[in-house]
């Protein structure tokens, strides 16, 4: 083995018959141990996707803003050199912990992780101070790059993303999600009828809203990012808006879901599905600016509205040849038509897509998991 070597306190186990290790391995040893495939490799002789930069910043600021909370899961990388492993005994548990020796010439390879890693070495940049802290690597023995692509489709074939209502109950940092989940806890059309943990709405299921569906239509409403503070006073609107509308849309009116089966409100209406919460925000958000004393009254204007699927005025609009569409231009032209009957003048960007022809994309609600940003 090379005179020059890394060492590392170790587990040792075995998977599909092959040993792999987990290690404790220092932040700033990160950066040198692990490099990316050449970006002017094709595809099919790279062990892994190509660095998407855009997604780097995000991850670094999340670990500058919570150095004492932050948290990452395992990076998996494939190491190519003469790997020892010594054991603190013979018998037992120790046969299985140890030391993990690896020479300086190794080669390493970020099967699962390299965006974690990237973001954790422009977060040293700003604080060195965490790099004597450490994060677990799994290290399975190099066999090829054919193995290590197969270590990559693996990880990442069967990796289930959390859906977004279920990130935003959990998310006690968000200022905007604790909102989201007050609201859906306080607000008489909310509370009880919300989806907390799906982000889409089973035919069978008793639920009408989606917590992610509140979230973003909050957002729109108060204007705000996931990490933007919140007031109380904005809190409490956020709710008393929730609130005045329930008493305003007549399906809205607790009775009146309870009495009714949740598929049926869900096939006739659209006020139930999340492009026309989202549109509701955005209205209300310029209504409230508008008149921010009085906004109630003109609110009221919306009890004449025909929310029925089957109004035309939504084709084009919250819909799309017939099923609902969550994209951008359909969420803007439902809060249009809103704001046109509270008497709100439309913004240049709205002007400009009532002129637009329909898009053509076309996907259905009951499929949906929330994309809105």
């Amino acid at each position: 083995m090379d005179s020059f070597h890394y060492t590392f306190p170790a587990l040792r186990g075995v998977q599909a018959g092959r040993e792999y290790y987990v290690a404790m391995c220092p932040l700033k040893l990160l950066p040198r141990l692990f490099q990316f495939d050449s970006l002017e490799l094709p595809p099919e002789f790279r062990a892994q996707r190509v660095l998407n930069r855009a997604r780097i910043p995000a991850i670094t600021r999340y670990i500058v803003e919570h150095p004492q909370d932050y948290a990452f899961s395992a990076i998996t990388a494939s190491v190519d050199g003469e790997v020892i492993f010594t054991p603190f005994g013979d018998e037992g548990a120790k046969r299985n912990i140890g030391e993990l020796t690896v020479p300086l010439s190794a080669t390493f390879i970020v099967n699962d992780g390299q965006h974690r890693r990237a973001a954790i070495e422009e977060a040293l940049r700003e604080q060195p101070e965490l790099g004597d802290e450490a994060i677990a690597v799994v290290f399975y023995l190099d066999a090829g790059l054919k193995r290590s692509q197969q270590i990559f489709a693996d990880l990442n074939t069967h990796a289930v993303r959390a859906s977004a209502s279920i990130g935003i109950l959990y998310d006690f940092r968000s200022p905007l999600a604790q909102v989201a989940r007050r609201a859906a806890s306080v607000v008489p059309a909310f509370k009880g009828m919300t989806e907390m943990e799906r982000s889409s709405i089973a035919n069978r299921s008793l639920k009408l809203f989606t917590l992610s569906g509140i979230y973003y239509a909050t957002g729109a409403l108060l204007r705000k990012n996931g990490e933007d503070e919140i007031s109380a006073q904005e809190e409490q609107l956020a709710v008393d808006y929730w609130t005045a509308l329930a008493e305003i849309i007549p399906e809205w009116n607790e009775r009146i879901m309870r009495a009714t089966s949740s598929l049926e409100l869900r096939r006739d209406y659209i006020h139930f599905h999340s492009v026309t919460l989202h549109a509701l925000g955005i209205a209300g958000a310029d209504l409230i600016a508008t008149h921010p004393r009085n906004w109630r009254e003109p609110l009221g204007l919306l009890r004449t509205m025909d929310w029925r699927r089957t109004n035309q005025m939504w084709e084009g609009r919250a819909m799309v040849g017939g099923k609902l569409s969550k994209a951008r231009a359909q969420i803007i032209r439902t809060a249009s038509a809103m704001k046109q009957l509270l008497g709100l003048p439309l913004s240049p960007e709205e002007l400009r897509m009532e002129q637009m022809p329909v898009a053509h994309t076309v996907v259905d609600e009951e499929d949906l998991r929330e994309t809105e940003r």
